[in-house]
């Protein structure tokens, strides 16, 4: 990082993980072309879950190469008098791989639990009729770095 004095640590860096709406995950085509996509997700003990379709473009890339980066931006505010913007932001980079089973049921109900903590019961019911037609994905986090600037 070039800005040590923006460096933030892991403990922070972990809070806006927890608090962040979404992020944006990033990984290579076949190609070798950069391809980054906007996604929800639950963060979980050095982990991250992402539910996603069946089959598609994002998991054909992940079973080419499961090296992925993923960046959530928290909070943000423009200073216009300093030509700048306060923000936080992290970056993790971690291996991608698919989660099946119980593991999956609960990674399905910690994305409930923060998209829609109001409906708890009736996502326990939706888990239960649906979990079998969506793919749920994991990425372990091997390298954390956060950074941000103050006003």
């Amino acid at each position: 990082m070039r800005r040590l004095d923006r460096k933030i640590s892991d403990d922070e860096a972990v809070e806006i993980l927890q608090k962040g709406e979404f992020g944006v995950l990033s990984m290579s085509s076949p190609n070798n072309e950069g391809y980054g996509i906007p996604l929800n997700y639950a963060f979980d003990n050095n982990k991250i879950y992402f539910h996603c379709a069946l089959e598609g473009s994002k998991l054909n890339y992940l079973k080419n190469n499961n090296k992925v980066s993923f960046c959530v931006v928290g909070r943000t505010e423009l200073l216009p008098s300093k030509f700048g913007t306060a923000y936080e932001s992290v970056i993790v980079s971690g291996i991608i791989t698919e989660v099946e089973e119980e593991e999956k049921k609960d990674a399905l109900l910690r994305i409930i639990e923060k998209y829609s903590s109001s409906h708890i019961p009736k996502g326990k019911k939706y888990i239960d009729k649906s979990h079998k037609d969506v793919n749920v994905i994991k990425l372990t986090i091997s390298l954390i770095s956060g950074k941000a600037r103050k006003k």
